[in-house]
C-alpha cells in the first residue's frame, strides 16, 4: 500500500463510501471525514487511519494494537508476567523512557467504572490485555 496522501477533494467521497461500507471506525460520513483529516494532517494515509482509529464516544481513539505496534517499532519492549482471562501484567521498557509495570485485573475495571461488561464475560484476555497496553 502507498503511504501518499490522497488529495483533500477526494476524501469527502471516500468518507461517504466507507461510512456505507460499515467495515470501520465512524457511524457517519462526517466522523470518517474528520477522521481522515485528522490522518491527512498528520501525513497519515486514510486506511492506515482506519485500519489504527476507532471513534469511540464521538472521538477518535487509537486501537492498542496499532498503540502496541507503534511502541515497538519505536524500539520499546514489553515483558508479559500474566496474560490470563482475570489479569494482565506486564512491564514496558523503552530506552527513552525507562520501565513501568502495569496490572489490570477485573476488579480495577470495576473500579475504574469501565462499561462494556458483556465483552469483558466474553474476552477477558484480550480486554485487560488492551487496558493494559493502553495504560503502558
Amino acid at each position: 500500500m502507498s503511504n501518499e496522501l490522497v488529495p483533500f477533494g477526494e476524501l469527502d467521497n471516500l468518507s461517504a463510501k466507507l461510512a456505507v461500507s460499515g467495515l470501520f471506525a465512524g457511524k457517519t460520513k462526517e466522523q470518517i471525514f474528520s477522521l481522515l483529516m485528522l490522518a491527512h494532517s498528520e501525513g497519515v494515509h486514510p486506511m492506515t487511519a482506519l485500519r489504527d482509529f476507532d471513534i469511540i464516544s464521538g472521538r477518535p481513539a487509537k486501537k492498542a494494537q496499532a498503540m502496541h505496534q507503534s511502541f515497538l517499532d519505536a524500539g520499546g519492549s514489553v515483558e508479559w508476567h500474566k496474560l490470563d482471562d482475570t489479569i494482565a501484567d506486564a512491564t514496558f521498557s523503552h530506552p527513552q523512557g525507562g520501565r513501568v509495570r502495569i496490572v489490570w485485573d477485573m476488579e480495577r475495571v470495576k473500579k475504574a467504572e469501565i462499561k462494556n461488561e458483556a465483552m469483558y464475560k466474553k474476552y477477558g484476555r484480550a480486554m485487560l490485555r488492551s487496558r493494559c497496553i493502553s495504560e503502558g
